[in-house]
């Protein structure tokens, strides 16, 4: 089964009896709870403190967190096992995920730091306190991170003062380790140290927010650092706290489709016991096609996950290819889960308002989604630098398998410097295309060559358009950014065996929206003559096979009514 089903998650293959474990009892914990009091919780904008406590009493940071070498003799790192974790917690409410994502963010730059008794440090700080935070934002400045006030004031006797505020920082209540990211007065260099929320130096302001999850703003007040403190100095910090970055934003993909997953769960259930007009819910037209494509992006979005998660755990100094996928995977699976919710809830019309179902919390907590760890705006910047790489100058690399056994993520934690990242190579995006001729798919091929066109006839001149048109580099950027996600689903389609009825119907919307970008470019007041010639090949129709769209409503949509609700 490719969706998530917690009733059903005993069946699942783990590479370890821990693995197994930890899933396991954190889906008994959430049934437990049950609906009820997890919306009770919601409403009082309750902290998780009960959460936090089931995650410290079976230690579940310390298996998922730790790279090998730390903690249990048998500990390993596993972006996979990170992907389940993530989705599960998504699944159950957006405060859990939160809490579980940003300790991992606070985290990381101690493990990608030069401290190695500051790493040994954060595991015993680890089983007193699993909650972390990674202070970076800042108030007055955003985005724009190169700005820092916080400052580490240099003493005489070689110690520090840390002075400075940090906002939109999760878990800054109540985090034992939090990593800040600043700057040593009086230098250039960036700097990452550690501070724990309960020194009598440091204050938490405020939740700025107002939720279950702690987005908090804090202040240092001559907080006191030594070098014990500091994590990483000068470019090194720099580059760890983007390296951090690409680690942990993969979880805003698994999150969201953890989320959509029970919000599917709750619409077919609702829509397949209504009845309207002596008729099924479910009999109408309308209901079967947005049910269908509703199913196929959330499936897209799995399989695009799956198959990414390959990547990053497949990750070296000589196949750096996740740094495409990773920021597609956080921010192009977030905004099709967002696309999703709106079929949804077009289906379930006020059910969806209601405060007892899952519902009605989802489609306010994944709107945030695609706005965590940079916009889509920053990330599709870095994602279009790597256009002329992928499209003509592909590598050879070794088939990477399916990667979900227990090996230790070497790389994610030694990833270095992070310049050259417009030279990363990929593989041949053709070959895979080439393993499937189904209708849609072959459709999807003309339209890639529509797009290389463009791309051609475009030449020198569509960096410059780029660089002085955001909207424009969006729209050739969302464009590029399909055609490297229906690669992966088409990889990965391939591993968990779907079925062609299915990988065709995906497609469908796949074309539709490939059509629609390319319309949506043609109409760019940036796009030349030439350049909207390309783009008007681009526009196709997807083939309609009726037999083919009842296939997948009956077998994988429909099958799903009444598999899951949540115990109340």
């Amino acid at each position: 089964m490719l969706l998530l089903n917690p009733k059903k998650y005993q069946d699942r293959n783990y590479p370890d009896a821990r693995s197994k474990e930890i899933m396991l009892k954190t889906i008994e914990w959430f049934e437990n709870k049950g609906m009820k009091k997890m919306k009770e919780d919601t409403f009082a904008a309750e902290f998780t403190y009960d959460f936090a406590e089931f995650i410290k009493k079976e230690k579940i940071f310390e298996t998922l967190f730790l790279p090998s070498g730390y903690g249990d003799k048998d500990q390993y790192y596993s972006t996979y096992r990170m992907f389940e974790f993530s989705e599960i917690c998504g699944f159950y409410g957006c405060a859990y995920w939160y809490m579980y994502h940003v300790s991992t963010l606070g985290l990381d730059p101690v493990f990608l730091g030069d401290n190695e008794e500051l790493k040994h440090k954060a595991v015993e700080a680890l089983r007193e306190n699993p909650l972390c935070a990674f202070g970076l934002s800042e108030k007055e400045h955003g985005a724009d991170i190169y700005s820092s006030d916080m400052k580490l004031y240099p003493q005489a006797d070689g110690t520090y003062l840390a002075r400075g505020t940090k906002y939109y920082i999760g878990n800054g209540n109540e985090a034992g380790v939090i990593t800040v990211f600043g700057k040593v007065d009086g230098t250039d260099d960036y700097v990452f140290f550690v501070v724990n929320s309960k020194h009598e130096k440091y204050e938490c302001i405020q939740n700025v927010i107002h939720a279950q999850n702690y987005v908090s703003e804090f202040a240092l007040h001559d907080y006191p650092i030594t070098d014990a403190d500091i994590s990483c100095r000068g470019p090194k910090a720099w580059d760890d706290m983007l390296n951090t970055i690409n680690i942990c934003k993969f979880n805003i993909g698994s999150g969201a489709i953890g989320i959509v997953t029970h919000s599917l769960y709750e619409a077919l259930n609702h829509a397949a016991h209504r009845n309207l007009y002596g008729k099924s819910v479910t009999d109408f037209p309308h209901v079967k096609r947005l049910f269908v494509d509703s199913f196929c992006r959330l499936a897209a979005m799995k399989l695009f996950g799956l198959r990414a998660t390959d990547y990053m755990r497949a990750a070296s100094e000589e196949d750096k290819r996740y740094l495409l996928f990773n920021p597609i995977m956080k921010m192009k699976v977030a905004i099709q889960g967002e696309v999703v919710h709106e079929m949804l809830w077009d289906i379930i019309a006020a059910k969806g308002f209601e405060k007892d179902n899952y519902f009605s919390q989802a489609v306010v907590e994944l709107r945030g989604f695609p706005k965590l760890e940079g916009t889509r705006h920053v990330n599709m910047a870095l994602i279009a630098k790597l256009i002329p790489s992928y499209m003509f100058n592909p590598k050879e690399f070794p088939e990477v398998p399916r990667l979900n056994g227990n090996q230790n993520d070497e790389y994610l934690f030694k990833q270095g410097k992070t310049r050259g990242y417009a030279k990363t190579q990929f593989h041949d995006f053709r070959k895979t295309y080439a393993t499937k001729n189904t209708p849609n798919i072959e459709i999807f091929k003309e339209q890639i060559k529509a797009y290389e066109e463009f791309l051609m006839v475009s030449g020198m001149e569509l960096g410059e358009q780029m660089m002085n048109d955001f909207d424009f580099l969006l729209c050739v950027g969302e464009i590029f950014t399909i055609i490297a996600y229906g690669q992966l689903i088409i990889e990965s389609a391939a591993m968990e065996k779907i079925d062609d009825a299915l990988l065709d119907q995906i497609f469908d919307f796949m074309v539709r929206d490939f059509s629609a970008y390319g319309l949506e470019l043609y109409s760019k007041p940036s796009s030349n003559e030439k350049q909207q010639a390309s783009c008007q090949k681009m526009i196709k129709r997807p083939d309609a096979n009726k037999d083919r769209f009842e296939k997948v409503l009956k077998e994988h949509v429909y099958s799903l009514v009444d598999v899951y609700e949540m115990n109340p």
